[in-house]
């Protein structure tokens, strides 16, 4: 959904010698051809998470978020394809997409509401970090206080996906329909992923995986949505350098006089400064995709209401 209808503008006026209508045989070539991209999308994720692995590390979970932006790209290209431009889509489809982008933009603020929650968590300890030499015992009571997940405030589940009637059965808003299910499920299970690592609370994915039961249509995500959800459910959800942090800060927490905590100060110093510098890396993923999501939405009002007038 990114700047998709300035992209689909720019390629759909490459195809403006195609037919009106395209034979059942190429609409459902295209469709394949999209479902593809997006297998192979998710396929790699799959790759690149480790058998067995107990915790999710940023780098993967950042290149999970990027997902979105990349099956908005193969979305775009399957319009151009069926030459089925937004401004031919009724009505049905149009409130869709505009739907699925609001509750993306909502899924997004929450997002960047956890990732504000681990930089308060950060600063925390940076601030006891500087109190354990003139005072080792107020360092250890500050670290102690600090609450390294947070709860998702007003938490609400997605409506099941595929439970809407009067769907379309046949022809180009057939197609633009089914791949709107695709694009809105892999949208909405990257953000409760994402939601779920950051904030430490499985709570948003299991919620997810009640309320869109059998929703996924491609292999791929149902394999890596197995993947995870059995980790979940197993040892729970954090994210491999908000558990090392933990785990530093809870060692000099414990630290007598004796154990150095000086050694263990700079290793927990190296340590935030790290990631630091990975909630920034996210943190303007997230911010540039809701910018991009939000001036895509305002194209496409503005140009309903231009069509109106």
């Amino acid at each position: 959904m990114v700047l998709l209808v300035e992209r689909i503008s720019k390629l759909y006026s490459k195809m403006e010698n195609h037919h009106q209508h395209q034979q059942p045989e190429a609409l459902s070539a295209s469709l394949q051809a999209f479902r593809s991209d997006v297998s192979n999308c998710v396929h790699q994720l799959c790759l690149d998470l480790k058998p067995g692995s107990q915790t999710l590390s940023f780098s993967w979970v950042l290149q999970c978020f990027q997902l979105i932006p990349s099956i908005n790209k193969a979305f775009a290209k399957l319009v151009v394809d069926i030459d089925y431009h937004m401004s031919k889509w009724k009505s049905q489809s149009v409130e869709e997409y505009l739907k699925y982008s609001l509750s993306l933009l909502d899924l997004l603020n929450s997002i960047s509401s956890s990732l504000s929650h681990l930089e308060r968590v950060r600063l925390s300890l940076a601030h006891s970090l500087s109190l354990v030499k003139s005072s080792p015992s107020s360092a250890i009571e500050h670290i102690k206080a600090i609450k390294f997940n947070s709860s998702i405030k007003n938490f609400k589940g997605q409506d099941n996906i595929d439970d809407e009637k009067d769907r379309p059965c046949s022809g180009e808003e057939w197609i633009i329909d089914q791949a709107l299910i695709e694009l809105k499920s892999v949208g909405f299970w990257v953000c409760y992923v994402l939601l779920a690592g950051l904030s430490g609370d499985a709570k948003a994915y299991l919620e997810m995986r009640k309320s869109t039961t059998g929703m996924f249509s491609n292999s791929s995500v149902i394999k890596l949505d197995m993947s995870i959800s059995e980790a979940v459910m197993d040892k729970g959800i954090v994210l491999k350098e908000v558990k090392e942090l933990k785990e530093a800060a809870d060692c000099i927490a414990a630290a007598t006089a004796n154990e150095k905590e000086s050694y263990r100060a700079e290793e927990m110093q190296r340590r935030l400064k790290a990631f630091e510098q990975l909630l920034d890396g996210l943190d303007k993923e997230v911010n540039s995709l809701f910018s991009k999501i939000l001036a895509g939405r305002n194209e496409l009002l503005d140009g309903i209401r231009h069509t109106k007038q």
